[in-house]
């Protein structure tokens, strides 16, 4: 169960190959948890990285979950966690204006603190996460281009929770950083544009968890932020085209953990909302098409933690 390790926490058809890569040019951040209340509530991040306020609460409320794009212009948010029912397997899909639909029964095991991204161009993955009996796990699951969720996959690597997930190279993917037991750990795993999962492979750090990833630039990465345990980060890693997890550079915006990035506007990111470790915050810092982190500002809607994010529309 997730609540008991509060220390670091605070299919269908795949196609028969990929295909060109669409960026996407608006974002949502959903779900999340602020105390003991669980939210459903999204916000909207325009083609221009505007932040908007509350949207209607649809779906379970819940925490710790992630979600990637689909489609080319549409997202999912899957699985979590809340303190009624424990760890989850259902998923949200999210339709090309933003509009998040209700509650879809889940395929594959129920799980949390996980991560997802995009992969071949138009499709997604979910993989890793901690059940409900607390054991780290490697599991994926794949989403096709019509947001249809496949069955557990054996995973492959490292057996780990709370890591980020984001898109490179416009059709591939990386999963990095996380738990894995009681440490923290910097290995990646790249997924390749038909949604294979590799191999460990040992980045640079530091070692954390509770962080975040989405792509700039069209097709490269950035992780962001976490927590090692003792220290709270604004650190940043920045993911060449070519999927190489460079050494960590000065973030700007507020240290903090357990927040949630997006792509918008076709070729920038924007981390939103965590945890300071004194305080759950509204604090989002953007990303420019070079890499750039920008100093963190107020963002409008609830102030929460462990939500997730993922970019949609193909349209500004």
């Amino acid at each position: 169960m997730f609540g008991a390790l509060n220390y670091f926490l605070t299919g269908a058809s795949f196609g028969s190959g990929p295909v060109p890569p669409t960026a996407t040019q608006k974002g949502i951040f959903g779900y999340g948890l602020n105390g003991s209340t669980y939210y459903s509530i999204s916000n909207l991040v325009t083609s221009a990285g505007v932040i908007g306020s509350n949207e209607s609460s649809v779906g379970t409320t819940r925490a710790y979950l992630a979600a990637c794009s689909y489609g080319g212009d549409k997202g999912i948010f899957g699985y979590g966690y809340n303190s009624a029912s424990g760890s989850l397997s259902m998923t949200n899909k999210v339709n090309n204006t933003g509009g998040v639909s209700s509650d879809t029964t889940g395929v594959g095991t129920e799980r949390d603190s996980l991560a997802a991204c995009g992969y071949g161009g138009d499709k997604g993955i979910f993989a890793y996460g901690l059940d409900s009996s607390s054991t780290n796990l490697s599991t994926i699951n794949r989403v096709t281009n019509t947001g249809v969720v496949g069955n557990n996959a054996t995973g492959v690597g490292t057996a780990r929770y709370q890591l980020a997930a984001c898109v490179y190279g416009g059709d591939k993917g990386i999963f990095g950083y996380g738990t894995a037991g009681v440490s923290s750990v910097t290995t990646t795993n790249k997924v390749s544009n038909t949604g294979i999962v590799n191999s460990d492979v040992t980045s640079a750090g530091p070692a954390r968890t509770g962080l975040a990833a989405c792509s700039y630039g069209t097709d490269k990465g950035i992780f962001g932020f976490g927590y090692d345990g003792v220290s709270y980060y604004s650190t940043i890693n920045r993911v060449s085209n070519t999927g190489v997890v460079a050494s960590e550079a000065t973030g700007s915006g507020t240290a903090r953990a357990y927040l949630a990035a997006c792509g918008y506007g076709g070729d920038k990111g924007i981390f939103g909302y965590g945890n300071t470790g004194s305080s759950v915050v509204l604090f989002v810092s953007r990303v420019s098409n070079t890499g750039v982190m920008t100093t963190g500002t107020s963002a409008l809607g609830t102030a929460r933690e462990s939500l997730a994010a993922c970019g949609y529309s193909s349209t500004a």
